[in-house]
């Protein structure tokens, strides 16, 4: 890892800098970031979810919206979970590697299932003529 820092720096003082970067410390903030985007798919999914109920059964994938949506915040929710109990570890620690690895693992796939239910939902979404913008009547088209 020394032979990325600049060549300015003096042998002493990469070794000064390696010895301050702390993994606990960037694991924590990568984990923080990654929960303040998952608040922000919790937020879209919740506004989905609302926007379903109001419209009711006339929406052509009512029953199948409202079950991924479902999953998708328990999906999110499970994975906010797993962050918090992944945070708790410190891996400057050997022994927290293993369970540390097997927590992130399951937070990937709790990840990843989210974000293929999230696609689905998105391609099932229907949306209102009138919320497409400006149409015209197929009449008011001159035909030269």
């Amino acid at each position: 890892m020394a032979s990325i820092l600049p060549a300015a720096l003096g042998g002493g003082e990469s070794d000064r800098v390696l010895k301050s970067m702390d993994a606990n410390r960037y694991a924590t903030k990568k984990t923080i970031a990654q929960g303040m985007l998952d608040i922000a798919l919790l937020t879209a999914n919740a506004s989905q979810l609302k926007y379903i109920l109001q419209v009711g059964e006339k929406h052509e994938f009512y029953t199948l919206m409202l079950t991924l949506i479902s999953i998708s915040i328990i999906l999110q929710i499970a994975q906010g979970v797993a962050c918090i109990v992944l945070a708790n570890f410190d891996i400057n620690k050997e022994t927290n590697h293993k369970v540390a690895n097997m927590v992130q693992n399951i937070s990937l796939g709790f990840n990843m299932s989210t974000v293929v239910i999230n696609i689905m939902i998105n391609a099932l979404e229907v949306k209102q003529m009138s919320d497409q913008g400006p149409h015209f009547p197929a009449d008011s088209i001159k035909s030269d």
